[in-house]
């Protein structure tokens, strides 16, 4: 598992595709660093990307304060099928069948029902697309809900309507900024799969 940075307070790291995010990871990194590791978001399993552990209390109460405030700002390299408008701002009702660890978009508030919204714009066009996203809202499966209730399904995600040979959606958690002890902390990577020039250029 890659390392970005490692101090006292945190551990910034890239989660590989098929390790658990709220257990593997953590246990991971206890392995290697011994202490406590607090989990402050996640990833789904079969998606990898950058994200931030607590090593302490303090940290992880920081941390979790810029959640919930939305200092902390996540955002998403995706390859979709399709070409989606040039950018976006979507806001939907998102509501989780916990049964079939399904999400669906649905029209009206009720209980267990959600506000999501993101934002994103389009890097590349063509049969896919390449599009980069951020997070207004952390909602469970979001990106890849949002993107195929509008005919858009990510590469690689079966279960939201890809008919590809891709092993696991092509989603990536490309970049995660929050503050920490008065300045803006910024880590960034990029996956194995994404390449044009162009895409590239638009960073």
């Amino acid at each position: 598992m890659e390392l970005l940075y490692v101090d006292p307070a945190f551990v910034v790291c890239v989660k590989p595709v098929g390790m658990d995010a709220e257990k593997e990871v953590p246990e991971a990194l206890k392995a290697r660093f011994g202490g406590d590791i607090f989990t402050i978001h996640r990833l789904d399993k079969n998606v990898g990307g950058v994200m931030v552990f607590a090593r302490t209390r303090q940290a992880a109460a920081a941390l979790s304060r810029a959640v919930q405030e939305g200092t902390m700002v996540k955002e998403y390299v995706a390859m979709v099928h399709g070409a989606p408008p040039e950018e976006g701002d979507w806001e939907d009702l998102l509501w989780k069948d916990s049964a079939k660890n399904k999400v669906f978009v649905v029209k009206r508030e009720r209980k267990g029902v959600k506000k999501a919204r993101l934002e994103y714009r389009r890097l590349t066009e063509g049969e896919c697309s390449l599009v980069r996203v951020r997070l207004h809202t952390g909602r469970s499966h979001q990106i890849r809900v949002q993107f195929a209730s509008r005919g858009f399904p990510l590469v690689g995600d079966h279960k939201y309507g890809s008919r590809d040979e891709a092993t696991a959606p092509m989603l990536f958690s490309c970049r995660i900024t929050f503050p920490h002890r008065g300045k803006t902390c910024c880590f960034e990577a990029l996956p194995g799969w994404y390449g044009t020039e162009k895409a590239e250029n638009s960073l």
